[in-house]
């Protein structure tokens, strides 16, 4: 670093030597120990690690039992590789130049009178720094308006001593202000807990919810299959009672028209031996089966199924009833499910 030619370009030395003194990753004025780069250009060692740390994110770290071979990053002013030994950082020379010019740099600010460009001045005496500080009117002020100014009769105190004092209060306040944040970050974070237990919990009671009338739905498809079965049954038990009586008069009439046919028959013989010889026998087959009609039939209301209606009032009013907290065991849905568990309820004939 050539920090004589840079320093005779600029008309004011210390604020040119300043701007060479800054880091190029953190901003800030070198903070010791500084690192010098095979490229020459220098940066903070906590800098210089952080970047190599980035570059090199599986890099074990000094002090490791683990022998590696170093890693690599570029400079972040020329983009120049550089390569690590296994102490990375920490193999870095150490620029003691720049160490000493920043010690000097500063004690030479400390030391150095405020120019008057740089120190606040009086609006009522141009040429009079402001130096003190009116405690009765609480604004920093100069000399010239204590004694000879507005501040004449008013209370007034060393400039440093009130700045130190208003200072220590800032600091105060800051540091009670930054509590206060605390303790909101610590209530937001509350909240957000708040929330996920929230939503969790919701999740599950839901859950629970669904599960509890999945199986409502099942007891009542059960107990719709099992009356609808019930009702099919009887359905063919009398349909195979009225379609055997069908049969049966099915085969009565059959019977009966053969014997009407021959009859007709028999009445259009002409010859009076021939049709005595099968007219009385057709005549008794035919009373006999006038007489024999007496086949089973159905009773008055055999196609009634109205004994299979149910009364569901119940039923709907218990299931419009079903709500949160309707006591410790549930008792509404409780007996809602007795009511729908099958061999509890049966139709009303």
């Amino acid at each position: 670093m050539d920090y004589k030619s840079s320093l005779i370009q600029d008309g004011n030395p210390m604020e040119n030597l300043e701007k060479q003194l800054i880091c190029p990753i953190c901003l800030e004025m070198f903070t010791k120990p500084v690192v010098i780069l095979p490229c020459q250009h220098n940066l903070c060692r906590k800098c210089a690690n952080d970047i190599f740390q980035a570059a090199n994110p599986y890099w074990t770290g000094r002090g490791s039992s683990v022998s590696m071979s170093g890693g690599r990053f570029r400079c972040p002013t020329c983009r120049h590789e550089v390569i690590m030994d296994r102490h990375g950082v920490y193999g870095l020379q150490r620029n003691l130049l720049v160490e000493n010019i920043i010690d000097i740099y500063k004690q030479e600010c400390s030391s150095r009178p405020l120019q008057k460009g740089s120190h606040p001045m009086c609006k009522e005496h141009e040429d009079e720094k402001i130096n003190i500080y009116c405690l009765t009117c609480e604004v920093p002020t100069c000399s010239m308006c204590k004694v000879f100014g507005v501040h004449k009769a008013c209370e007034v105190a060393p400039l440093q001593s009130v700045f130190q004092g208003q200072k220590i209060e800032l600091n105060n306040c800051i540091s009670m202000l930054v509590a206060g944040n605390d303790r909101v970050q610590t209530i937001i974070t509350q909240l957000e807990d708040s929330c996920r237990v929230t939503k969790e919990n919701s999740h599950q009671v839901k859950e629970e919810l669904s599960q509890k009338f999945d199986t409502l739905y099942a007891i009542l498809d059960e107990k719709k299959s099992e009356l609808l079965q019930r009702i099919t049954q009887e359905q063919e038990e009398k349909l195979s009672f009225i379609e055997a009586l069908i049969q049966q008069y099915q085969e009565q009439l059959d019977k009966s028209t053969k014997l009407v046919e021959t009859a007709i028959q028999s009445l259009d013989e002409p010859g009076g031996a021939t049709f005595l010889l099968t007219a009385k026998q057709l005549i008794k087959s035919i009373v006999e089966a006038s007489k024999g009609c007496q086949l089973g039939k159905t009773e008055q209301g055999f196609e009634n199924m109205d004994f299979f209606t149910l009364n569901l009032e119940h039923i709907a009013d218990a299931l419009r009833a079903i709500d949160f907290g309707t006591g410790k065991g549930g008792g509404g849905t409780t007996c809602l499910f007795a009511c729908l568990i099958p061999g509890n309820q049966h139709p009303s004939h």
